[in-house]
């Protein structure tokens, strides 16, 4: 049963779908350019691709809401461009098109208006001598642990770390309502070292620091993606079937991530290629993009997710300049007829940039829940040729997010 309207498709598309189809799902490393369009299976249930394959190695430095997975990238890349070539991301999110461009050797260039992105998309492809970062990821987190003792003794230490930090009570107003005051004090530590020592690979560290703060917020472990309100009394909780409490230690994550993430960086330090990567924080509708042979992309979806609220810690925290004034489609902005036309016009914006910049024949591969049926207009308004729509089941079976829906990968060429 097609979920995308016959209406909307032109004498030049080709229709794909494996919704109803029984062979296996298409394995990545299977595909070449020559690989038809019609025998990939994306539709992969969590036994054909378990979490620990959707998030390896950096995939899974920080949670983060609205990304695709990386097997998708993976296929359309080889499908569609060469090692060497140069790929764009217009909204390069959490990084995950420009990893798996760099692992398949080709060059990749990201813009992202948020701060954050930009910081993890830099922490997860920077190129380390994993030996020094293990060396200091262990030694800023002995560094709190053993601050830890006698702060618990000493009250008044954790105040002059506060005063070290410049952080006034306008600026504490968040941490100190969604963190428990041990737990912030921790995290205020462990940002103290990071602003004061000569560590090489800072982003890094405040990836961990970011990574500890989300778990160690004050809400429900069930609801660590879209939490309401702090949660300061014991609640039963729907995940573990239990009464828990809310956490007032950070440290423990602090510990746990460390350890996750040296191990992430020595894996991906193992296969990265010596392509080249450029991550820029800029808004993709104004900036002036370089030469380019495609793109393949996640777009932002019109009025579903606020991608700086939902890292309103780290913002806080670190300090990140908050620009979500020019995100493109924002939850907050809602879903109405307005909104969407609006939204047209900005993907349509940034789609006619990357065109500019891309070779003739060139393909822009983008992936979406195209639920309010936008992208035929976005397509129209751009001037490319819309060469195929695979459709592809997805079946969420974890967390909150536990519904099913379909997405499109839409396949355009420059003419």
């Amino acid at each position: 049963m097609s979920t995308y309207p016959d209406l909307f498709l032109t004498n030049h598309e080709k229709k794909v779908s494996a919704y109803s189809r029984k062979d296996q799902p298409t394995d990545p490393a299977t595909v070449t350019p020559k690989t038809p369009l019609s025998t990939l299976n994306l539709n992969w249930r969590e036994k054909d691709l378990p979490e620990r394959f959707r998030t390896k190695h950096v995939h899974r430095l920080h949670p983060y809401l609205g990304k695709f997975i990386p097997q998708i990238v993976e296929i359309f890349l080889r499908k569609y461009f060469s090692p060497g070539q140069t790929i764009l991301d217009p909204f390069c999110g959490s990084g995950t098109a420009l990893v798996q461009a760099n692992e398949l050797g080709m060059n990749a260039i990201g813009y992202d208006v948020s701060a954050f992105n930009v910081m993890l998309c830099k922490a997860k492809l920077a190129r380390y001598n994993p030996a020094i970062a293990r060396d200091e990821l262990m030694d800023i987190l002995e560094s709190v642990r053993a601050v830890i003792p006698l702060a618990s003794k000493q009250g008044h230490l954790w105040k002059q770390v506060e005063e070290e930090l410049g952080l006034s009570e306008t600026d504490n107003s968040y941490l100190k309502t969604w963190f428990a005051p041990e737990a912030l004090h921790q995290l205020l530590t462990y940002r103290r070292f990071i602003d004061t020592r000569a560590y090489k690979y800072k982003d890094l560290l405040r990836v961990v620091l970011s990574r500890s703060a989300r778990s160690a917020r004050l809400t429900t472990h069930f609801d660590l993606d879209f939490p309401k309100k702090p949660q300061n009394v014991p609640y039963w909780c729907y995940k573990h079937s239990r009464t828990c409490v809310p956490t007032t230690d950070a440290f423990k994550f602090m510990h746990r991530y460390t350890i996750d993430t040296v191990q992430r960086i020595q894996q991906f330090s193992s296969i990265r290629t010596d392509s080249t990567v450029d991550v820029r924080h800029a808004d993709s509708r104004r900036a002036r993009f370089p030469k380019i042979d495609g793109v393949i992309t996640s777009p932002p979806y019109v009025g579903l997710i606020d991608y700086h609220e939902q890292h309103a810690y780290a913002y806080h925290l670190l300090g990140l300049v908050d620009a979500r004034h020019n995100e493109i489609g924002p939850a907050v902005g809602g879903s109405s007829q307005v909104a969407k036309e609006q939204y047209v016009q900005d993907i349509a914006s940034v789609f006619c940039r990357a065109s500019d910049a891309m070779t003739r024949g060139g393909r822009m591969i983008v992936i979406a829940h195209d639920k309010a049926y936008l992208y035929s207009k976005i397509a129209q308004l751009v001037g490319v040729k819309v060469e195929a729509v695979v459709e592809r089941h997805v079946n969420r079976r974890t967390g909150r997010r536990s519904n099913e829906f379909f997405e499109s990968v839409f396949v355009w060429k420059k003419p």
